[in-house]
């Protein structure tokens, strides 16, 4: 390593994958270093590996931060989030379709305005950094106003992050009611504005089949293709009584997966929410397609919507990631994420390992967004984001995690019992994650 590089390092137990480790039983599927060495520079890795070999290679002058009793890894990825629902999250509420109904489209109705945007993006991202998220794909509402002004504060705390203006221009209120036209226009505005701009990524995000006419679809479909590496966002196979008013809506779909094939938004890069309810020509034809899921265990089990099939979805050779579902899901931790998505494996007869876990909620999710280039492990030229996991955050957890005998049950204990008190510091591109920035 040159002598004259600036650099950042942090000593401590470093974990982070390099492929799907499955049961747990392939070893080369990650790098676990009990004394480890993160090496960084101008906010990217430079190397990952045994503190025994890796402090030869630095100055003498190079300061060295020791993370004691700690995990580090690199940040959570949340594969779907709604930040408008930050102000419902833990409302109680029936079945999807009421839930949105009594809770969601009267807070959603606020978002036209900018202040109140900021206000709660701010909130929002608070959240997901202190519980470890650096990285998330987000629902805004119907408005302009509230995708500007979730990009604007995560340009200023420099996150990679994906947002996108929900398109809806039927069955729902009047107040949040656009039209094919302005939906395209104010997408397309969106886009030219904030996509691929520093850290940010723009998704084209119709809310579900249900709230946008055919018009509306096939304007989202002219926008996809125009815009190939832009994202493509929405909801599928969510809840019964969804899919059955999918089937009246659009008699000539083969499916509600049909329903967005036949519009042109299945995709490399297109991820849809929950996919619960699918069968065979489904799944094989999201795989042929690249199409990915978001499996939001707390989301599916607070709603009461079902049960996401791991073990289907894995023979299929389905791409799918884990996610919060913030407000319907009951929390922003990805660690009590984890643990519902073992809780919903667990009531199937199937098993989670906490290795694959935690695959999932970084490089797993990096890779379901097309990011593992840039995020999601301590590959060397990766952007520096990654926290610290605290091994005695509670005494509970310092005692379970002092007497486990393996990673994987050290794992374990941190899904199991962490929440955000486990979350020992959040780093952005190498440095501290910010705090709230003033208005």
């Amino acid at each position: 390593m040159s002598r004259n590089l600036s650099v950042a390092v942090h000593r401590g137990a470093l974990l982070h994958f390099l492929r799907d480790p499955g049961d747990g039983s392939d070893p080369g599927a990650y790098e676990y270093f009990a004394d480890g060495l993160l090496v960084i520079a101008s906010g990217r890795i430079v190397a990952c590996g045994p503190a025994s070999s890796l402090l030869a290679t630095l100055p003498d002058s190079v300061p060295v931060t020791v993370h004691r009793d700690a995990l580090l890894v690199p940040g959570f990825v949340d594969s779907h989030v709604h930040y408008p629902q930050t102000e419902v999250i833990g409302s109680s509420g029936r079945q999807l379709l009421d839930w949105l109904a009594d809770h969601v489209f009267p807070v959603e109705a606020r978002f036209g305005d900018p202040a109140h945007a900021r206000d709660v993006a701010q909130v929002c991202i608070d959240e997901l950094l202190r519980n470890g998220t650096t990285t998330a794909l987000v629902f805004g509402t119907v408005h302009r106003a509230s995708v500007e002004a979730f990009f604007a504060v995560a340009a200023e705390r420099r996150l990679r992050m994906i947002c996108g203006k929900v398109l809806m221009d039927r069955h729902c209120p009047e107040t949040l009611r656009d039209s094919a036209e302005s939906g395209d226009h104010d997408s397309r505005a969106l886009l030219e504005r904030w996509h691929r701009r520093e850290r940010l990524h723009y998704a084209i995000t119709p809310r579900f089949a249900a709230t946008s006419s055919v018009a509306q679809l096939a304007a989202a479909g002219r926008l996809a293709a125009e815009f190939p590496d832009a994202y493509i966002h929405s909801h599928l196979a969510e809840n019964h009584a969804e899919i059955a008013w999918i089937a009246e809506l659009f008699p000539e779909a083969r499916s509600y997966l049909d329903v967005y094939d036949r519009f042109g938004l299945l995709r490399e890069g297109a991820i849809y929410a929950h996919c619960i309810h699918l069968d065979e020509s489904d799944r094989r034809r999201m795989v042929s397609t690249g199409t990915g899921a978001a499996f939001c265990p707390t989301s599916n089990l607070f709603l009461g919507s079902g049960l996401f099939n791991l073990d289907v979805g894995d023979a299929f050779g389905l791409r799918y990631a884990l996610a919060t579902d913030v407000g319907a899901g009951t929390s922003f931790g990805m660690l009590q994420t984890m643990a519902a998505a073992y809780q919903v494996a667990q009531l199937q007869q199937q098993r989670l390992h906490p290795l694959r876990a935690f695959y999932l909620a970084t490089l797993g999710g990096a890779r379901l967004l097309g990011l593992d280039d840039r995020i999601g492990s301590f590959r060397s030229g990766r952007e520096a984001d990654f926290l610290v996991l605290d091994l005695a955050a509670t005494p509970l957890i310092a005692r379970r995690t002092a007497s486990a005998r393996t990673l994987a049950e050290q794992l374990m204990v941190l899904m199991t019992l962490g929440d955000d008190r486990a979350i020992r510091e959040t780093f952005i591109l190498g440095e501290p994650a910010k705090t709230r920035l003033p208005s």
